[in-house]
């Protein structure tokens, strides 16, 4: 290697390094050598509307769900509806088997028969008896005696009919009718499939009674349910049409709450026309609720709220009044520039739609710029550049 090429080759490197060095040093100390008007990213504080709105996830249901069980157990044997199926109430959904119920029934009758012939028995020997004690040829112990079985008679008789009743009712029950008019959501059963009614009624169909008019079950978290009221405005999407915005009428705001993992949520109804019939009973609803409707208000980008300046920077011993509400409101501050640093303006603040903020009290108005970041190099040079211009 020459010499010569030894000392370009230093003078490079000397060179690289230098530049480094003040890209660094510029970088550190380049806000302070620039007005104060170009070290940060301003906007305008506007009048406009402002939509306050929470959200939460659902689940699309049927108004009326009815689940239809059956009473009796036994084998199912014909199935006259299925999925989908519009039915009428009374309509004949399913038969199971009668073969046990007839044979219980049949049982029951020849029960009461011979219940209705010692009757008839007894009501001889009564009437017997009494033709005998006025003869004189029985006591009026065997009067009372024949009285009493008489008695017993006509009350197994009506034990027998009783019977008789329950077994036609239960092989009636054996045909599983409609309770309602609607739409079968679900078949759960099968032919030749056992069901057992026990101690828990199983089902057999569900049956939305309409899904023209349906209803959303969400879960909001407390923090938000505050604002939530019956008869407030609702919007949701689902997957199914992500593009398509649905609307909504908040019915009930439910006070049972559910808790897990330490969050608590509400269930908010809200009402929802299904006349398309496009939306399903399960569908996943991403829902808004509109809490607050505002026409022209001072607002305030969340961003400026957000922003957080260096200690340094602030005005020292700068008085900064209170806002002054009447309500007891949320509190936040922002930064305006000064001629020799960024003076805070403390707010109340009200409704907020996540990207600006009603300010209901505070030394602000429309047009002030207030600070939402510092500025990058990149944009102090534009600055710089449309100044000059």
């Amino acid at each position: 290697m020459s010499v010569m090429h030894f000392f370009r080759r230093k003078l490079v490197i000397g060179s690289i390094a230098a530049i480094l060095l003040a890209a660094g040093a510029y970088s550190m100390f380049w806000p302070k050598a620039l007005p104060l008007s170009q070290r940060y990213t301003t906007t305008a504080v506007q009048d406009g509307g402002l939509v306050e709105t929470v959200s939460a996830n659902g689940t699309l249901n049927p108004v009326t769900l009815v689940n239809v069980g059956t009473q009796v157990s036994g084998v199912v044997q014909k199935i006259h509806a299925d999925f989908n199926d519009k039915v009428k109430e009374g309509q004949v959904l399913l038969e199971l088997d009668q073969s046990l119920t007839k044979a219980a029934l049949a049982q029951s009758e020849a029960n009461a028969a011979s219940a209705r012939a010692s009757l008839d028995l007894a009501r001889a020997n009564m009437k017997r008896s009494r033709a005998l004690f006025k003869k004189e040829y029985v006591t009026a112990q065997d009067v009372d005696t024949a009285t009493q079985a008489l008695k017993a008679a006509q009350a197994q008789l009506a034990l027998a009919m009783a019977q008789v009743k329950r077994d036609r009712i239960n092989l009636g029950y054996t045909v599983i009718r409609s309770p309602v008019s609607g739409v079968v959501v679900s078949r759960e059963v099968d032919v030749g499939q056992t069901v057992a009614a026990s101690f828990q009624t199983p089902t057999l169909f569900k049956i939305a009674q309409s899904l023209t008019s349906m209803q959303i079950d969400s879960s909001f978290a407390e923090a938000d349910i505050g604002g939530i009221r019956a008869g407030q405005q609702a919007t949701f999407t689902v997957d199914a049409f992500p593009g398509r915005e649905f609307k909504g009428t908040v019915r009930q705001l439910r006070l049972n709450p559910t808790t897990q993992q330490n969050v608590v949520t509400y269930n908010v109804v809200i009402d929802v026309n299904n006349d398309d019939g496009v939306l399903l009973p399960g569908m996943t609803a991403y829902v808004s609720v509109i809490t607050a409707r505002l026409k022209k208000v001072l607002k305030v980008p969340n961003a400026a709220l957000r922003f957080r300046p260096a200690a340094d920077t602030v005005i020292e011993n700068e008085h900064v009044p209170e806002p002054g509400g009447k309500s007891e409101g949320i509190r936040g501050t922002v930064y305006l520039t000064g001629d020799k640093g960024l003076r805070p303006v403390r707010l109340e603040l009200g409704a907020s739609d996540n990207t600006d903020t009603e300010v209901l009290a505070g030394a602000l108005k429309s047009g002030d710029r207030v600070v939402i970041d510092v500025a990058t190099p990149a944009d102090a040079k534009r600055r710089a550049r449309v100044r000059i211009r």
